[in-house]
């Protein structure tokens, strides 16, 4: 699942850096040069660790509510939350 995107938009001076690591984490930052960027790639990958029982619960909690909302989606139930 690991991944990274490194941009530098038109007129920009800094990249823009975006990791992703095994465990689904997600980590951003911005440098002046490539190499600055590929050392923070480096170094978020290589320092993963898995992830804790609370990360796990509120993976499970976020699904669940994704889920719940779909389910309202099919069967055409507006939430509305004023």
């Amino acid at each position: 699942m690991r991944d990274c995107n490194i941009k530098k938009y038109e007129g920009n001076t800094h990249y823009s850096v975006n990791v992703i690591d095994s465990y689904g984490r997600e980590k951003g930052n911005f440098f002046k040069t490539l190499d600055e960027c590929y050392e923070f790639v480096y170094d978020v990958w290589s320092n993963e660790v898995p992830k804790t029982d609370k990360e796990l619960q509120e993976d499970l909690l976020s699904s669940a509510i994704s889920n719940c909302i779909e389910i309202d989606k099919q069967n055409n139930i507006n939430l509305n939350l004023d």
